[in-house]
């Protein structure tokens, strides 16, 4: 039975079903459709069309039928929080690696494509009135584009919360170790890091997966950006506490560091790169680009913003994506002018190696592991949403399919973390093809494909700007993958060359 036959029969759905197939309220005249950038809908619309294409009362409303409860606030800190990742850790490496002019200048360039690229969803979003990334697919390629765009939203956001459970797999042993006085991981249950995160699923992540709205989860994270602000503030605190040179600490031998194959005296290792290339450079971009997708959490939550418009929900964008650039920045800064070329790729290591008892950075070490947590279940809401469209299409809200989808994706997600001990080469291919196809090349695509033609030629200069951010996103991807194959083929013969 369709969605519309049970409205006619009284039996109308719920929210969570309209945003999850986007059915359409018999009592909206098709004939008299508007939507909000002032488009006229297609004279011909599909059957399997009309089950997500909403359309506009004469109430001026919103985009869609489903009416937004989440404020702005709230909607821009799950924003925030969904932009908010694993890779703050590993910004102030990379600000080691490029110097601080480039490091800064390769930041704004992402930050601003970010926002451009968000840009260009909601735009289509406001033109066929559709609420998902999946839908946008369709629309624009039919089924096949609806299957990719779920598979590289699921792939993209499965590899996060990976990310984020290896955190919580490693940091939170030492924690209850440092907590208990204890020198050294006695191998109690307690200590395991598999068990915890298995711990750490079932009792805080799995209840705040199963929240009805993803706007439920708006005072989760403000939480959570709050642990990251102490963190922030705790790096910049610690610039002035932790002295350089710092007499060995950091390296085997005293007024001496090893770096990227060589050793460099104290004066060097305290110095400043303004600018600076070398082997590990070519892997900043795609560590800015993955810490600023949030793109599938994008229309989840434009659908609940509270008097959604596109002005209100690039407003939402632009003041998220403007925050967590300046927290990204000062955490990179001051973060890598602690420790210059000595700070290590996961910024807290570093810490733990001058002083592994340092209060401070317990409670920083705690605060990251909360907000790491906290984050999980705002990524699996877009990877639940577009298993719902895959495999489930049509299908009203049922609370045993939302609850079991989510189960399965922690139990996957969990089994990934405790067997493969090593999965950088996997978050390295991840984040070299979901990242550019996230960012740049479906928003454009998409873009081309829906704005019709007779309100944008294909030479008009909107379009020709979608094409050209397109082409980036595969250069970008291109040459990212050579890097890592690169990367990959040198270590293998510098690890044979070992042996």
């Amino acid at each position: 039975m369709s969605a519309i036959e049970m409205q006619k029969r009284g039996g109308g759905e719920d929210d969570e079903s309209r945003m999850l197939n986007g059915s359409i309220p018999e009592s909206l005249d098709t004939d008299k459709v508007t939507l909000e950038d002032g488009y006229e809908p297609e004279e011909s619309i599909t059957t399997e069309q009309e089950e997500f294409l909403p359309q506009m009362s004469s109430k001026k409303t919103q985009f869609t039928d489903f009416e937004g409860k989440t404020s702005f606030g709230m909607s821009t800190f799950n924003l925030s929080n969904a932009i908010m990742g694993s890779g703050i850790l590993g910004l102030a490496y990379a600000m080691s690696n490029t110097g601080i002019v480039l490091f800064v200048i390769l930041l704004i360039c992402i930050a601003l494509l970010s926002a451009y690229s968000i840009h260009l969803l909601l735009k289509c979003a406001g033109v066929v009135g559709i609420r998902a990334y999946e839908q946008l697919g369709q629309r624009a390629f039919g089924p096949g584009g609806k299957i990719v765009a779920g598979l590289i939203i699921t792939m993209h956001n499965i590899g996060a919360m990976s990310s984020y459970l290896y955190i919580v797999k490693y940091e939170l042993p030492l924690v209850i170790q440092t907590f208990l006085g204890l020198v050294v991981n006695t191998g109690d249950w307690y200590l395991n890091g598999n068990i915890l995160i298995i711990i750490v699923s079932i009792c805080i992540i799995l209840p705040l997966a199963l929240m009805k709205h993803l706007g439920y989860l708006g005072y989760t994270s403000g939480f959570s950006l709050t642990c990251m602000v102490f963190f922030l503030i705790s790096v910049m605190y610690k610039k002035f506490q932790i002295p350089c040179p710092m007499n060995g600490t950091l390296a085997s031998e005293p007024h001496k560091v090893h770096f990227n194959g060589h050793n460099i005296t104290d004066d060097e290792s305290c110095t400043a790169k303004i600018f600076t290339t070398n082997s590990q450079t070519a892997y900043t971009i795609p560590i800015l680009a993955f810490a600023f997708v949030c793109h599938p959490e994008v229309l989840p939550i434009y659908t609940e913003l509270r008097s959604a418009t596109k002005k209100r929900m690039q407003n939402v964008a632009n003041v998220s994506i403007l925050a967590m650039f300046v927290m990204y920045l000062l955490t990179a800064i001051f973060g890598y002018l602690t420790f210059y070329g000595n700070v290590e790729a996961e910024m807290l290591h570093t810490y733990s190696k001058v002083d592994p008892l340092d209060k401070l950075i317990l409670c920083v070490r705690l605060a990251v592991l909360v907000a790491v947590t906290l984050t999980v279940p705002v990524v699996l809401f877009p990877i639940r949403r577009a298993i719902q469209q895959l495999i489930f299409p049509g299908k009203t809200f049922h609370w045993a399919r939302h609850t079991a989808i989510a189960i399965v994706l922690l139990i996957l997600v969990n089994l990934l973390v405790i067997f493969v001990p090593n999965i950088r080469d996997i978050f390295g291919i991840i984040g070299a093809t979901s990242a550019p196809s996230l960012i740049f090349i479906l928003p454009s695509i998409f873009y081309i494909r829906i704005v019709p033609n007779e309100k944008e030629p294909l030479r008009s200069r909107p379009k020709i700007q979608a094409a050209v951010f397109a082409a980036l996103g595969f250069v970008f991807m291109i040459m990212s993958l050579s890097f890592i194959i690169v990367d990959w083929v040198t270590t293998g013969r510098s690890s044979g060359g070992g042996h």
